[in-house]
C-alpha cells in the first residue's frame, strides 16, 4: 500500500508541477507589438507638429489682423496711446525739392505720389518703417527663426498720402505703401509721423480674404480709407482716403465710388491703387466694380460675401 501511495503522490506531484507550469506559460506577458506602438508614436507626433504648425499661423497671423482696427504702433494692436517713435537710424528726411529716387520695380510703376509727397520722402520713410521693424524684431511670433521683410530697395511703392490723426492714433503724417512679387508676394503698410516710423503692417502671400473674387480689396488697408471707430460720426475733414488690393490679370479696369465721388483706380502688375477726398462724413465702405477687356463686369463689392460693407 506504501508503495502504491508513494506513486500516487507522485503522479499527483508531477501533474500538479505540470498544471503550474501551464499556468506560469499562460501568465508569461506576450511579446510588445513594436511595429504598433511605433506607428501610433510617429501618427501622434504628426497629430502634434500639425497643432503647433496651425498654433505659429494663428500668431503670425494677428498683427496683420490688429492693423485692421487702426494700428498704432508698429505691427501691434491699436491703443488710444501715441505709438513709441523710431530709435532705429536713418537718413535725414529730405525735403519736398529733393530729386526723385527709391525703389524702381518693373518698368513704369504707376506709383501714386500725393499730397506734394515726394518718390525720395517716400522710400526714406519705408527705410524708416523696415529699419524699425527689423530692430524691435516684431516677427518673431513663434518658434523657430523670423523672417526678415527686406530691404526698402526691393520694394516698389505704389501710394503715398498724407494721413490723418485721430482718438485712436493722434498726429497727422503719411502713409507709404510698398509691394515687391518675390520671394514670395509681400505688402507693407508704412506709417511716418514728425519724420519717424510710427508704424508698419506687413502681409504676405496674398492680401484678400479667402473666396474673393477677380478683385481682392486689401483686409487691412481700412485705415487709409477710414478713421478711428472711436471718433465715428466726427471725422476730421477734409480727409484724404485711398484704398488697394490685387486683380487677376483677366481685369482691365476697376471703378472705386466713395463718398459720392467714382474714381478710376490705376493698375499696376497686379495691384489696383485708388484715392480721392471725403468733405463729409460717411457710413458705407467703398464700393468698387471691375471690368473685363470687352467691358463686362465681372466683379462688383456689392455682391461680394467676403468683403464688408459698412464702417464701423
Amino acid at each position: 500500500m506504501n508503495g502504491e501511495q508513494q506513486g500516487r503522490d507522485e503522479d499527483f506531484e508531477q501533474r500538479l508541477r505540470d498544471l503550474l507550469a501551464e499556468d506560469a506559460s499562460g501568465l508569461r506577458p506576450a511579446p510588445a507589438p513594436y511595429q504598433r506602438i511605433r506607428r501610433q508614436g510617429v501618427r501622434e507626433r504628426r497629430q502634434r507638429a500639425a497643432a503647433a504648425g496651425a498654433a505659429l499661423v494663428v500668431l503670425t497671423a494677428l498683427p496683420v489682423g490688429a492693423y485692421a482696427l487702426g494700428g498704432g504702433g508698429p505691427r501691434t494692436a491699436d491703443t488710444a496711446a501715441s505709438p513709441p517713435k523710431a530709435t532705429a537710424p536713418a537718413s535725414p528726411a529730405p525735403s519736398a525739392s529733393a530729386s526723385p529716387s527709391g525703389p524702381a520695380g518693373p518698368a513704369d510703376p504707376a506709383r501714386q505720389l500725393l499730397d506734394g509727397i515726394t518718390l525720395a520722402q517716400a522710400s526714406d520713410g519705408l527705410a524708416r518703417c523696415l529699419a524699425y521693424d527689423r530692430a524691435h524684431d516684431y516677427r518673431r511670433m513663434g518658434p523657430g527663426p523670423s523672417e526678415d521683410l527686406g530691404d526698402a530697395a526691393g520694394y516698389r511703392i505704389i501710394l503715398a498720402q498724407r494721413s490723418t490723426g485721430d482718438s485712436n492714433a493722434p498726429g497727422d503724417g503719411m502713409y507709404v505703401v510698398a509691394v515687391k512679387e518675390q520671394p514670395r508676394q509681400t505688402r507693407l503698410i508704412c506709417s511716418v509721423k514728425d519724420g519717424e516710423a510710427a508704424g508698419l503692417n506687413a502681409s504676405r502671400g496674398g492680401v484678400g480674404a479667402d473666396g474673393a473674387g477677380p478683385v481682392a480689396v486689401d483686409i487691412n488697408s481700412g485705415k487709409l480709407y477710414q478713421q478711428s471707430f472711436l471718433d465715428k460720426g466726427h471725422w476730421k475733414l477734409p480727409f484724404r482716403w485711398g484704398i488697394i488690393g490685387t486683380v487677376r490679370p483677366s481685369v482691365a479696369r476697376v471703378t472705386v465710388s466713395y463718398g459720392g465721388d467714382t474714381s478710376e483706380a490705376v493698375l499696376d502688375h497686379g495691384w489696383f491703387v485708388a484715392n480721392g477726398t471725403l468733405n463729409r462724413q460717411i457710413t458705407r465702405t467703398p464700393h468698387l466694380k471691375g471690368y473685363d477687356a470687352a467691358g463686362k463686369l465681372v466683379y462688383d463689392s456689392d455682391r461680394d460675401p467676403t468683403y464688408e460693407k459698412t464702417l464701423p
